[in-house]
């Protein structure tokens, strides 16, 4: 499994996305991340520990509590995997465009 297959996994469940989004724009303990979801704190203590085995997190302590946010690394992977399909597409769009320019090109010899 490529490193890219672990973060989407990871990401396949709703819960870890809605945990993931939650940490988007500030470091958060795991009660914080909690407030308002249907699960428990021990449920997302879980849901932090394959997110954060995926690297799509990162702790640290802060006198009793443990604090969570974004790795970038994560996205990163995610990212450049993707960017791998954008770069097929736009190759086979070049090949595209250049098999239509030489066809043209043999069109309009065969016209003069």
């Amino acid at each position: 499994m490529t490193y890219a297959d672990q973060v989407l996994n990871a990401l396949g469940d709703p819960t870890r996305r809605l945990v993931f989004k939650r940490l988007r724009s500030s470091t958060l303990s795991v009660g914080e991340i909690a407030e308002g979801m249907d699960v428990s704190r021990p449920a997302v203590s879980q849901h932090l520990k394959v997110l954060k085995a995926a690297r799509l997190v990162v702790s640290r302590s802060e006198g009793t509590r443990r604090l969570y946010a974004v790795d970038p690394r994560g996205i990163e992977a995610v990212r450049s995997w993707l960017d791998g399909f954008w770069d097929e597409t736009l190759s086979g769009f070049k090949q595209a465009v250049e098999q239509q320019i030489k066809q043209s090109r043999k069109r309009e010899r065969k016209s003069l």
